[in-house]
C-alpha cells in the first residue's frame, strides 16, 4: 500500500499507527522511542492531553472559515503569539515553506517601496542575502533561497534569481554582502537541515547590523528552531537578535499543519489586502492546537527544562569518547552527532535494533554524515536515557549497555 504514495523522500519500511509521549507504535506492535517527532513537528510527542482536547474541541465547533472573515481561534491565536514574540502582526500560511516564501515577498515589495522613496530604478533594492548550508524550504522561491548546491536540482531550473549566499562566521564576507540592492538578509541561527550548525552570537549581531545600516530587513528563519525547540521561544532570543520579521512552522500546533510570518515596524505595514493569502491559513482548528501549545510551554520551567535535556544528551554522547564520533553539536533540543560512516545506516540500524524491551529508536539525519536529534520537548530523562543506550549499542556493534 505505501507504494502508492510518491516516494520523494525514501520513507523507511515501517508503518505508524499510533502514539503516545515519545513512544511510537507501528502496525506490527513493535514500539519506538521518537527522536524525530516529525521533524521537531510534535513538540508536545504523541497524544498529548492538553492538544487533542484543544483540536476536538475546536473541531466540535468550527474546523474552517474563509479568511475573508475572522475567527475568535485566530484573532486569539494572532494575539497569544504576538504577544509571546514582541511582534506586530502575523500572516498565517500552512508551513514553514509557505511562512517563508511570505516572508521573501514581503521584503521584495519592502525592496520596492524603498527604491520609491530613494529615486532609484525599480527593482535596484531585490537581493536577499541568505547563508551557505541554509535551508528555507522546497518551493522554487525558497529554493533559491538555500545555500546548499545539492537543493538545486537541474531539472526543477531555472531558480529565481535574486539571492546571495554568504559562509556564516566569516567577518569578511560582511564587507561586500550588504550594498544598495539587498532588500534583506535572511537567515537561520541553527542550520537544521543542513548539519545543526551554530550561528556564531557576535557574527550574527554584527551581520544584523550591517544590513540594518544598508536599509534592508533583517529576517530570521525559525521554522525548525522556534516553539521553544532550542529552550527559548525563538533562538535568536539567545543572541539578543532584534528582527524586522520571524517565520514559524513546524512546533507552532504540534502536529497540525501551520506556519506563520511575524514582523514588526516598518515591515508590518508592507502588505496590503491581495497581496499575499492563503486557503487553509490560520484555520480554527490550527489555530486552537497553537493556542494549547502556547499554553503548555508557558508553563513555568517548560522550556529551562527542554534545554537541559538538550545539554544532557549532548555531554551523555561526549562521554562515550567514541572514535566514530567526529563532533556533536546542538542548542537545547536540538542535537547534531557528526560520525565517520553514513548517517542513514546508522539511522536504519536504530530503527530496526531490537532495544531493551524490543523497542527501535527513530532518527533523523542532516546531511551524509549527520545524525540529528529532535525529541519532543516533553521527552523524559528514562526515554532520553533508553534511546541513547540504542543508538550507543549500534555505533559499537554492540547489545551491552555503556
Amino acid at each position: 500500500m505505501a507504494g502508492k504514495i510518491i516516494n520523494n523522500l525514501g520513507s523507511l519500511p515501517v508503518v505508524f499507527v499510533s502514539g503516545n509521549g515519545s513512544i511510537l507504535a507501528d502496525d506490527q506492535g513493535k514500539k519506538y522511542i521518537d527522536f524525530v517527532s516529525g521533524i521537531g513537528v510534535n513538540c508536545l510527542g504523541h497524544n498529548h492531553p492538553a492538544l487533542v482536547k484543544a483540536v476536538c474541541d475546536q473541531a466540535a465547533k468550527q474546523i474552517h472559515i474563509s479568511n475573508y472573515y475572522n475567527s475568535d481561534t485566530g484573532l486569539a491565536c494572532a494575539e497569544a503569539l504576538l504577544s509571546r514574540t514582541k511582534m506586530d502582526k502575523v500572516f498565517f500560511g500552512n508551513s514553514g515553506a509557505e511562512a517563508n516564501e511570505a516572508a521573501i515577498k514581503l521584503a521584495r515589495k519592502f525592496g520596492s517601496q524603498s527604491d520609491a522613496k530613494e529615486g532609484k530604478q525599480a527593482g535596484t533594492r531585490h537581493v536577499i542575502v541568505t547563508l551557505q548550508k541554509s535551508f528555507h524550504g522546497r518551493t522554487l522561491a525558497t529554493l533559491a533561497a538555500t545555500g546548499q548546491e545539492k537543493f538545486h536540482a537541474p531539472a526543477f531550473a531555472p531558480y529565481i534569481a535574486g539571492f546571495r549566499h554568504i559562509d556564516a562566521n566569516d567577518f569578511s564576507a560582511l564587507e561586500t554582502a550588504f550594498d544598495g540592492t539587498v532588500c534583506a538578509f535572511f537567515m537561520e541561527v541553527v542550520q537544521g537541515e543542513g548539519g545543526v550548525n551554530l550561528v556564531d552570537r557576535e557574527w550574527a549581531r554584527a551581520a544584523c547590523a550591517a544590513a540594518k545600516k544598508a536599509g534592508a530587513l533583517v529576517m530570521i528563519d525559525e521554522v525548525q528552531t522556534g516553539v521553544g525547540r532550542t529552550g527559548t521561544f525563538l533562538a535568536c532570543e539567545q543572541l539578543g537578535l532584534d528582527p524586522d520579521v520571524v517565520t514559524l512552522a513546524k512546533g507552532i500546533a504540534g502536529g497540525v499543519p501551520m506556519g506563520a510570518c511575524l514582523s514588526k515596524g516598518a515591515a508590518a505595514d508592507v502588505f496590503v489586502a491581495g497581496d499575499h493569502q492563503s486557503t487553509f491559513g490560520g484555520n480554527p482548528l490550527a489555530c486552537a492546537a497553537s493556542l494549547a501549545v502556547m499554553a503548555e510551554l508557558a508553563k513555568p520551567g517548560f522550556l529551562s527544562k527542554a534545554a537541559e535535556k538538550g545539554d544532557y544528551i549532548r555531554a551523555k554522547i561526549a562521554a562515550w569518547k567514541l572514535p566514530c564520533i567526529r563532533e556533536i553539536r546542538g542548542r537545547g533540543l536540538m542535537v547534531g552527532v557528526d560520525i565517520d560512516s553514513p548517517a542513514s545506516d546508522i539511522q536504519k540500524a536504530c530503527l530496526g535494533f531490537p532495544g531493551s524491551g524490543g523497542r527501535g529508536l527513530c532518527i533523523s539525519t542532516a546531511g551524509v554524515q549527520t545524525l540529528r536529534f529532535l525529541p519532543p520537548l516533553v521527552v523524559t530523562m528514562e526515554e532520553i536515557d533508553e534511546g541513547l543506550e540504542i543508538l550507543h549499542s549500534v555505533l559499537t556493534g554492540s547489545n551491552s549497555n555503556q
